[in-house]
């Protein structure tokens, strides 16, 4: 690419955690410039586009519409993202959206279709897709080293659980915060839609939360058509680290993904071997992957390359999430509606 070349402008939406890991990212990459960034809190806006020379809003509609932006990161709280990717795509502004897509899946199919019938490209922020482990064993699945899956076992588990007050205002955050990101990973190595759910849920880290109607652990079991199968199992409780793990098994046998831990150092002594413990806050162990997909995104608006992770799979993946609260409350198996 030549120096000259032209950079993307993006309008960030959100100064929060995951706004400023946007941010920083932005900045680094080549074919990027961060040129606004926006939040209701005008001095958190104020202070990240200081820290990087950006423009500073507390008007997203107004900042959408502006000609000095190219493309929209929407890294604000989940309750808002239709309405700025709604108006992104309105704006005719690729947008690349935090998960979930929207809180409802009603909206989020609306988001899917206005991106495919008006050409604009919209990407869902599923960040673990482009883990490099995750992505190699996924790879080597599509190769069909293992013949075609038979069974996806995923593990996710978080060291704590959110604030008293942050579940106060996101429901079922468990599954539309946590679990949704399992959800599409299982849609995406399964290789085939889900069409039942059944789920288990509980209260066994933080009993508090059963005052707002949300749990901390759960297990959840996917089949599909074909009879594929997939069982995810999440915890904000734990004590070790922050918990990855994939398995893909079939029938020429299995793949596994497995926990990155700190260094590769080990300690053998009269105790037995000892290693570094796995990284405990998900910035840690997935800080590398969106910087990865920030570039996917960059070359599916650039260069025209196909959108890895699409509107589709926003809105399936949500779907699943509700469909997977709704077995894991009623105690039956939930049929999971078909896309069009």
């Amino acid at each position: 690419m030549g120096a000259h070349a032209p950079k993307l402008r993006f309008c960030l939406i959100g100064a929060g955690r995951i706004g400023r890991l946007h941010a920083a990212n932005l900045v680094d990459h080549p074919r990027a410039r961060l040129a606004s960034v926006v939040d209701q809190d005008g001095n958190a806006a104020a202070d990240l586009a200081e820290a990087h020379q950006a423009t500073a809003s507390t008007a997203p509609l107004d900042a959408l519409a502006a000609n000095a932006i190219d493309a929209v990161i929407v890294a604000s709280p989940s309750s808002s993202h239709f309405l700025y990717v709604h108006e992104a795509l309105e704006a005719g502004k690729p947008v690349l959206c935090e998960k979930p897509l929207a809180s409802d899946p009603e909206d989020a199919r609306t988001l899917a279709a206005l991106s495919r019938d008006s050409g604009i490209a919209m990407m869902t922020g599923f960040n673990r897709r482009f883990d490099a482990n995750h992505a190699r064993l996924q790879e080597r699945l599509a190769r069909g080293e293992i013949g075609s899956p038979h069974l996806v076992c995923i593990t996710s588990r978080d060291p704590e659980p959110p604030r008293y007050e942050y579940l106060a205002n996101e429901k079922g955050a468990l599954f539309t915060e946590t679990m949704v990101h399992d959800l599409d990973m299982a849609r995406w190595l399964l290789g085939e839609e889900p069409v039942r759910v059944a789920a288990f849920a509980s209260n066994l880290v933080e009993p508090r939360f059963a005052e707002l109607g949300e749990v901390d652990t759960a297990v959840a079991i996917l089949t599909t058509a074909s009879g594929r199968m997939a069982r995810i199992d999440n915890s904000w409780g734990s004590a070790y680290g922050y918990d990855q793990r994939i398995e893909v098994f079939g029938q020429g046998g299995m793949l596994q993904s497995g926990n990155v831990q700190r260094t590769t150092v080990e300690l053998h002594d009269q105790r037995g071997p000892q290693r570094d413990p796995v990284p405990y806050f998900f910035l840690d162990r997935y800080r590398e992957s969106y910087r990865t997909e920030l570039d996917s995104f960059i070359a599916a608006v650039l260069d025209r390359q196909p959108v890895p992770v699409s509107g589709l799979d926003g809105w399936r993946a949500t779907l699943l999430a509700g469909c997977v609260m709704e077995a894991a409350k009623s105690g039956r198996i939930v049929e999971v509606p078909p896309p069009d």
